[in-house]
């Protein structure tokens, strides 16, 4: 495979592989539901040249995570709010961690 080849795709989580319709089966949810957190700015879709609303796996972990708030009775404002401060939350720690392993390395050995 080359740099160009389209199966690379499949590995990326950015990809916009999904429809609007095959995203709100996957995630349980109905394309109203998907509107509606797009309007909220927690998920903004790619279009396809035609228009059409395309949807990356990250996406939907994101709106799957929104949707199962919603279902315990949160408001989807307030579900949208918590997930892009989860979101938010994990870079943070994920860069943090980077930073203790980048300085114990740094580190000179205890003797």
């Amino acid at each position: 495979m080359t740099a160009d080849d389209p199966y690379d795709r499949f590995d990326d989580d950015d990809y916009p592989a999904y429809t609007m319709g095959r995203a709100a089966a996957m995630i349980g949810a109905t394309q109203g539901f998907l509107r509606a957190i797009g309007e909220a700015r927690l998920i903004t879709p790619l279009r396809s040249e035609g228009g059409h609303r395309r949807y990356s796996r990250y996406q939907l972990r994101i709106a799957a995570r929104a949707r199962e708030l919603v279902d315990q009775g949160t408001p989807i404002d307030a579900a949208c709010r918590i997930v892009i401060l989860e979101d938010q939350l994990e870079d943070a720690q994920r860069i943090n961690a980077e930073y203790r392993r980048a300085a114990e390395a740094a580190e000179p050995p205890v003797a």
